[in-house]
C-alpha cells in the first residue's frame, strides 16, 4: 500500500481517497514452533532464563494470523486503517492483537477453471479473465492450473510461468459435464505443496455440479481444514439456468467463498470478466494481517470461532469486514 493510503479517513467525503476497488477476504494460519533434533547424549537441566526465554519464544511462535477484507457500501476496498481500528474475538473472547499488517506478500494461487458443456459460450472471455489474473502477479508469486468437466485434473502443479499457463488454457474445450467438486477438491490437495504462507483457490465457473466423486459435506469439511481462501467468478444464466445444479450455483459458490473470508463475484457482462479477475487480484494483495496469541491454549483439536469487529474512524459510512470464520487448535 502507497503511503497516503495509510493516513486514517476522517469523513465521509475524504473517505474516498481512502477506499480503492472492493473486495472480501480472509487467511488466518496457526504457527507452531518446530523443534531441531538434538544430538544423542545427556540433556543439561535448562536455567530459569533458558525455560523464561522458551516460553516467550513459544508465545510469540504460536500465533493466529487473520486476513481480513474492508469494503465500503458499494464494495470498494477501505484502505488505510489502523491496528486499533479492529478487534478480533475467538469463541466470543476478545483477544489481544499482537501484530498487525497490510503488506503485499507473495500468494500461492490456484485457478480451478469449468471446462463444461455449459460454458462453450464463455470460454474464449474466460480464459482471457484468467491470464489477466496470471498477469497481475508479483515475481515471487506462484500458480497451479486444474480445470474440470466429467473429471477434475492438474493441468499445470505450481510455477511462475504465466505464458506456460496461458498456453495450457488455450488448448483446451468445453465438453462434458461438471465436477465441480472434485476440482475444488484436487486445488486443495495441491496446495499442499505450495511454498507461500499465504494461499488462495480463484474458481471460475457457471456453478453447480453434476457429475463428483466427492460430495458437497466433502468439500466443506476439506475446506474448514485448509486454510486456503477462496475467491469464485460466477458465470450465470438469467434467472439460476434450467437445471437445478445450475440454479444451486450461486448460492454454493457464495457459501464456499464466504466461509474462507472470500467472496464471490458475479458476471452481468462477459467483457466485465478481466476487470474482476484484476479487482480480485487487488483484493488479495490488500488485505490486512491481524496476529494474535489464543487465550485458549487447549491443545485439544477442536474448531475455533473467528470474528473480526470494526471500530472504525468517525465520519465513514457502515462497512463490511470479511474474515475466515475459525481455525482448528493445534492437537496434542
Amino acid at each position: 500500500m502507497e503511503k497516503d493510503a495509510r493516513r486514517r479517513c476522517s469523513g465521509w467525503a475524504s473517505s474516498i481517497a481512502c477506499v480503492a476497488l472492493g473486495l472480501s477476504a480472509t487467511l488466518l494460519t496457526p504457527f507452531s514452533l518446530i523443534a531441531q533434533e538434538l544430538p544423542p547424549g545427556p540433556a543439561r537441566p535448562q536455567s530459569h532464563d533458558q525455560q523464561s526465554n522458551n516460553k516467550t519464544l513459544r508465545a510469540e511462535t504460536e500465533l493466529t494470523l487473520v486476513g481480513t477484507t474492508v469494503t465500503d457500501p458499494l464494495g470498494r476496498l477501505v484502505t488505510g486503517l489502523e491496528q486499533n481500528n479492529f478487534r478480533v474475538f475467538e469463541d466470543g473472547a476478545e483477544q489481544e492483537i499482537v501484530r498487525f499488517s497490510s503488506e503485499d506478500v507473495p500468494v500461492s494461487i490456484g485457478v480451478i477453471f469449468d471446462m463444461s458443456n455449459s460454458m462453450t459460450d464463455k470460454i474464449d472471455k474466460s480464459r482471457l479473465a484468467a491470464v489477466q489474473f496470471f498477469r497481475t502477479a508479483n515475481p515471487q508469486d506462484e500458480f497451479f492450473l486444474v480445470d474440470f468437466n466429467d473429471r477434475a485434473q492438474l493441468d499445470s502443479s505450481f510455477t511462475s510461468s504465466v505464458d506456460d499457463l496461458q498456453n495450457r488454457l488455450m488448448y483446451t474445450s468445453a465438453h462434458g459435464q461438471t465436477a465441480l467438486f472434485d476440482g475444488v477438491y484436487l486445488g486443495l490437495s495441491e496446495m499442499k505443496g505450495a511454498h507461500n504462507t499465504k494461499k488462495a483457490l480463484l474458481i471460475i465457473s457457471d456453478g453447480g455440479d453434476n457429475h463428483s466423486r466427492y460430495s458437497e459435506s466433502d468439500v466443506r469439511r476439506f475446506v474448514r481444514e485448509a486454510d486456503v481462501q477462496i475467491y469464485a467468478i460466477g458465470l450465470f444464466e438469467p434467472g439460476g439456468g434450467p437445471t437445478p445444479e445450475e440454479q444451486q450455483g450461486p448460492g454454493l459458490l457464495t457459501d464456499l467463498t464466504e466461509s474462507t473470508g472470500g467472496r464471490m463475484f458475479v458476471v452481468r457482462n462477459l467483457n466485465d470478466l478481466p476487470d474482476i479477475a484484476t479487482k480480485i487480484s487487488m483484493e488479495l494483495r490488500n488485505q490486512y494481517v491481524l496476529g494474535y496469541s489464543s487465550g485458549n491454549h487447549a491443545r485439544d483439536g477442536k474448531w475455533r470461532k473467528i470474528k473480526v469487529k470494526l471500530n472504525p474512524p468517525k465520519g465513514l459510512p457502515p462497512l463490511t469486514v470479511y474474515s475466515r470464520g475459525g481455525y482448528f487448535a493445534l492437537g496434542h
